[in-house]
């Protein structure tokens, strides 16, 4: 194992731990190509031990490492769940099982993986492990993994699953508005590929529901904070994707709205998808991002930096750009 791990290129979060005392944790997927599920399992090994099990030839797991248990996965649930199989029967066709089908399924999977993502999902760590999560990156940027800017088919992106410091609806907010005064910066400096601006994953909030809540007296209880997202942008399909964090909070009132509940996880975290996944970048790494992200935190816990940005943007929100909007999601509802 590598012990080479060296957390101080990882900025500190202005809040370091979570309600309970505890250090935050976070929890990191990183989408790629290029690359065999065998040889992102055993980069993890060699980085955090433990030891490979194959589910099947779309799913492998590292277990017993010294983080937890990690996840490689081609990035289709239709495959994943092996739902290809109803499918195949509805034409007559059997893939049997045992050798048959594994053979039938690593050809699907080697086709599947020219525009499918593979897809490595930590398990949450403290953030002061993010150094060692960032010896798995390098291991399998020395074996050959591919990113976003290698083809215009991969849409590869970056996961950030950030534990929230506090649930007050007040820190939930800050950070939000911190976001979206932030966004335009985060898009110029992320790069975002246009193979995932044309997607559906990280479409930009919308006007209507900027303006809503950087409205200067707008200070909802997290009832309301949660009522005006799913009225204003009912969605997972965006760049900071909050329903795992209110599923958390409500999950009954999450899982009754009409949004993608089946792909919604909950958990007490900021998912952050925006940014790509440049692994074959010998300049990348994960601090890139996490670095960046610690900026938004900054910012929402700086109340006086926060207030100007607020009111700055908001000035720019014509009623023009928010009919627009509304108009677009009445569109598309």
């Amino acid at each position: 194992m590598n012990d080479r791990a060296d957390i101080s290129q990882f900025e500190h979060p202005p809040r370091s731990n979570n309600a309970e005392g505890q250090p935050r944790r976070v929890g990191v997927e990183l989408e790629m190509a290029g690359i065999r599920p065998h040889q992102v399992a055993e980069a993890v090994v060699d980085a955090v031990g433990g030891h490979i099990e194959i589910d099947s030839a779309f799913v492998t797991r590292v277990c017993g490492s010294s983080l937890g248990e990690f996840r490689v996965e081609l990035d289709a649930d239709l495959l994943k769940s092996r739902q290809y199989q109803n499918l195949l029967a509805e034409f007559g066709i059997d893939i049997g099982k045992g050798d048959e089908r594994e053979q039938i399924e690593s050809l699907i999977s080697r086709v599947a993986g020219l525009i499918v993502p593979l897809e490595l999902v930590g398990p949450p760590v403290p953030w002061t492990e993010l150094a060692t999560l960032d010896m798995i990156r390098e291991q399998l940027h020395q074996a050959g993994a591919r990113g976003t800017h290698s083809s215009p088919l991969y849409a590869f992106g970056m996961q950030l699953n950030i534990e929230a410091a506090s649930l007050e609806a007040d820190y939930l907010l800050a950070v939000i508005r911190a976001f979206l005064l932030c966004y335009d910066e985060l898009i110029e400096a992320e790069r975002v590929d246009l193979s995932r601006r044309i997607t559906p994953y990280v479409q930009p909030f919308p006007e209507e529901y900027l303006a809503h809540v950087l409205q200067a007296d707008y200070a909802p209880d997290l009832h309301g904070l949660i009522g005006d997202y799913l009225r204003l942008t009912p969605t997972r399909n965006r760049p900071l994707d909050l329903l795992p964090l209110f599923a958390h909070l409500d999950e009954a009132r999450i899982m009754a709205a009409p949004v993608e509940t089946h792909l919604i996880k909950a958990r007490p975290a900021f998912h952050y998808r925006l940014p790509n996944c440049l692994i074959d970048e010998p300049d990348w790494s994960l601090a890139t991002v996490w670095n960046r992200w610690i900026e938004i935190e900054r910012l929402a816990d700086d109340p006086a930096r926060l207030e100007r940005g607020r009111s700055r943007r908001l000035s720019r929100s014509s009623p023009l750009r928010r009919w627009l909007s509304q108009a677009w999601r009445k569109l598309r509802t």
